[in-house]
């Protein structure tokens, strides 16, 4: 059986870099993951043992890579990966999932990509502090979001800084301004039933052209990032204040308390009324 730690993190709305889950592990002999395809970025780095990434590159390639310590692998969104532990010296590796509007940006500036994934550093010893901002973050679950984000910022700083195929860093494309247009536009108008067309309008661009560009950015659809953004609020105000459920879910736009109710429970798997109480009382909420 592996040793491992794993972390689910809490449903806030950072908009430059969002940290999705976190964890190590110490893996069996053999041990797979995949074919499998994730929704966000996924850096893997190699503690100690050996093992093998298999991936998709731009053109649909596929690519087998060795890696042992000191070195790093990325998953990018969309891309098909299988990967292994050794037979006689499984691997022992740290990784975090992670996107938003300037992880493209910082992980190109490092010289990764969909066709360039392995993540090598100047020296052994420059690596380490990558590791160490990894393991910090898998280490502390329970401080604060911002707390924890702030270390992810220090991991794609000591990953840029070290990595022997580093680029320059690009300016941030047009794009990320249009998509801080519309999140600013929404977190101003949560309180109301706001539509995916007058978000768009906003930015002045074609709806579908709009939304497939904000699920590139974001990791997620519109409509998708509304909810999360009312509930997150909502929760926040639950916990933060003594006020009625049903005024706190009417000004994060939900004027029918039992459509909030069971959003809410969809997502945090207890209803507003139960959360709230386990919270209060000191218990951590459901991930």
């Amino acid at each position: 059986m592996s040793d491992y730690s794993f972390s689910v993190f809490p449903n806030d709305n950072f908009l430059d870099f969002r940290l999705f889950q976190y964890g190590w592990e110490q893996c069996v002999p053999l041990y797979s993951f995949g074919p499998f395809v994730r929704n966000h970025y996924l850096f893997h780095y190699v503690i100690s043992g050996q093992g093998t990434l298999m991936s998709t590159n731009a053109k649909g390639d596929s690519h087998t890579y060795r890696l042992g310590p000191g070195q790093g692998f990325l998953i990018c969104p969309g891309q098909v990966n299988t990967y292994s532990a050794d037979e006689e010296d499984p691997w022992k590796y740290v990784w975090l999932e992670f996107d938003g509007l300037r992880a493209s940006s910082c992980l190109n500036a490092a010289g990764l990509d969909l066709s360039h994934p392995i993540y090598r550093p100047g020296s052994r010893q420059s690596g380490d502090g990558v590791c160490e901002q990894m393991l910090y973050i898998t280490d502390h679950p329970n401080t604060s979001p911002l707390h924890l984000v702030a270390h992810l910022c220090l991991f794609l700083d000591e990953l840029v800084r070290t990595s022997s195929s580093r680029r320059a860093l690009q300016n941030r494309p047009l794009r990320d301004f249009y998509i801080q247009e519309a999140v600013t536009f929404i977190q101003q108008n949560i309180h109301r039933g706001i539509t995916v067309e007058e978000v768009a309008g906003v930015c002045k661009l074609n709806r579908n052209y709009f939304s497939k560009m904000f699920k590139e950015v974001m990791g997620c659809t519109t409509q998708e990032f509304m909810i999360q953004l009312r509930l997150s609020t909502a929760a926040e105000q639950m916990l933060t204040t003594n006020d009625l459920i049903g005024d706190i879910a009417r000004r994060c736009g939900y004027p029918n308390q039992l459509h909030f109710s069971q959003a809410f429970k969809n997502v945090y798997g207890l209803s507003p009324r139960e959360w709230r109480k386990e919270n209060k009382r000191g218990g951590r909420a459901p991930e």
